[in-house]
Order: structure tokens, then C-alpha cells, then sequence
């Protein structure tokens, strides 16, 4: 228990100290924080321990969430505010490491069983699942196109995964740098059997990135990591690393899960499942 406590503060501490200077001199952010409203909206209910991913319905007051791993395997429909809708139990798979949710046009949710702190993993999966018939679950698998030692020197420890989204019939997976502050982009089909996940482009980003969310436009996306927001708008359709656009940085506890709710706001929860809309302030 001590052990977890110290690490808390740990990254309470780092999130109060983190700063946009790095990130500004290396890949040209713009700070963005005064140009953003943060506001607490709601608190996730008790059964929802440690949300680790959030995704918008077709309805933008509808949310989904999850728990972070060894929790069961079940997926939240929930409001805005927090309050719960439906609890699903997704029967004859795990929850070894979920780390985040998407939803795709037609409604189909893919949760990312990718968490892999050691570098380690060799069976990472992405679920499939239409929550009108979660009976039914398909199954991704994939293997990063660069990664050859398991786990690799710690120094190139870069095969973490906590951040992903649907777009165009893909799935865009971003790395956890743990080794070399180069933030990676990984790019497969969101269908169903083995693949492997190819690098589209990279950035250079000091913290480490927890949620990912494009918006619904497909115009700007955005990377939560400890204590910050990196805003990127999208203008090439292969390479959503090429235009940084707002660092924002966040004086909130530990960060997990991030999604649109449209085309400029979005909505971030924690570990202790506090909800914060994050709104971008009218000129």
C-alpha cells in the first residue's frame, strides 16, 4: 500500500511541475492554456474504480468506460455527469490490461488490451464488440512492426500502449515513450485477425500519453498525458503529427482517459473518477 501511495505522489508531483517548454522548443506547440475552460462536470460511480478509457456515443451526452487491468471484463454506458446507464459483461475474454476505448461510426466498440508496462507482451489484442449483441466479440491481434527483443534495452522500452481511436477503418495506437521522449504512431485495420501495427510518424513529447481522441470532423485530435493536453490539427491525412497546434497543461491528479465531444471540447476522468469538461473559450 505504501509503495502505491508514494508513487501517487510521485506523479501528483510531476503533474503539478510539468510545463509546455519542452514540447514548445522541440515540435512547436503553441501553450493553449488560457484559451481553454476546465470545469468539474461529474464523478463516476463507485463500481467504476479506475476508469482507463472513455468513448462518445452517437449521443454526445453518452459516454462508455472501463476499468483499468485485473478488473472484470465489463464495458459502462454512462452520462456525462457520471451517472450509470447498463453494465455489459463482455463473457470468454479478459481484462488483462485495458488501457482504452473507441467506438466506430456504425456503433462497434474496440477496447485495447495493449497495456504492457515491461515491454514484454507478445499477446496484444484489440476487442471488437457491438454492444446491441455482446455475445459476439472479434478479436485483433498484432505485434509492433519494430519491436524484436521482449522486452527490449531500457532505452528503447517504447511498446506501451495506453491511447488509441477508430478513424477511416483504422486504428491509430500511440506509444507510452518510457525510453526516448519520441512519441509514436502506429497504424492497423480495425478488422478482425493478426496484424501488425506499422509506424505512420512521430513526434518528440516529454510526458507520456494516457488517452487519445480524434474529433468528429477529423480535423484536430488530442493526446492526454500526466498534466497536459497536446493539440495537433489535422491537415495531412498521413502524417496527424505534422501540424502541432496547443499544449494545455492541466492542474489535475493522474489523468487516464480522454474523447470529443465535439469538434473543439472534450471530456477528461482520473483515477478517482472525477469527470472535467474541457472547453475551449469563444474569441
Amino acid at each position: 500500500m505504501l509503495k502505491y501511495k508514494v508513487i501517487s505522489l510521485l506523479l501528483s508531483l510531476k503533474v503539478l511541475l510539468c510545463n509546455c517548454h519542452y514540447e514548445k522548443r522541440e515540435s512547436g506547440f503553441e501553450t493553449g492554456t488560457r484559451n481553454y475552460k476546465v470545469t468539474k462536470i461529474g464523478q463516476l460511480p463507485e463500481i467504476i474504480s479506475e476508469s482507463s478509457g472513455l468513448a462518445t456515443d452517437s449521443i454526445p451526452t453518452v459516454l462508455w468506460t472501463h476499468n483499468d487491468g485485473g478488473s472484470p471484463a465489463d464495458i459502462f454506458q454512462v452520462t456525462d455527469k457520471g451517472k450509470l446507464l447498463q453494465k455489459i459483461r463482455l463473457k470468454g475474454i479478459h481484462n488483462h490490461d485495458w488501457e482504452d476505448i473507441t467506438i466506430d461510426k456504425q456503433g462497434s466498440i474496440y477496447i485495447g488490451d495493449f497495456g504492457n508496462n515491461n515491454n514484454r507482451r507478445k499477446n496484444l489484442a484489440i476487442f471488437k464488440v457491438n454492444p446491441r449483441h455482446p455475445e459476439k466479440i472479434d478479436s485483433i491481434r498484432f505485434s509492433y512492426e519494430d519491436q524484436t527483443a521482449f522486452p527490449p534495452a531500457p532505452e528503447d522500452r517504447n511498446f506501451d500502449c495506453e491511447a488509441f481511436f477508430w478513424h477511416a477503418d483504422s486504428l491509430y495506437l500511440f506509444s507510452k515513450n518510457r525510453g526516448n521522449r519520441i512519441e509514436k504512431m502506429y497504424v492497423l485495420p480495425a478488422t478482425p485477425g493478426n496484424h501488425i501495427a506499422r509506424i505512420r510518424s512521430t513526434v518528440k513529447i516529454k510526458s507520456m500519453v494516457t488517452a487519445a481522441d480524434m474529433n468528429p470532423s477529423g480535423t484536430q485530435m488530442a493526446l492526454l498525458t500526466y498534466g497536459k493536453v497536446f493539440v495537433f490539427n489535422i491537415k495531412n491525412p498521413n502524417n496527424f503529427f505534422q501540424e502541432p497546434y496547443e499544449c494545455i497543461k492541466l492542474a489535475r491528479s493522474q489523468a487516464e482517459a480522454l474523447t470529443y465531444i465535439n469538434d473543439t471540447d472534450f471530456i477528461i476522468s482520473n483515477e478517482q473518477g472525477s469527470m472535467y469538461r474541457v472547453e475551449r473559450k469563444k474569441k
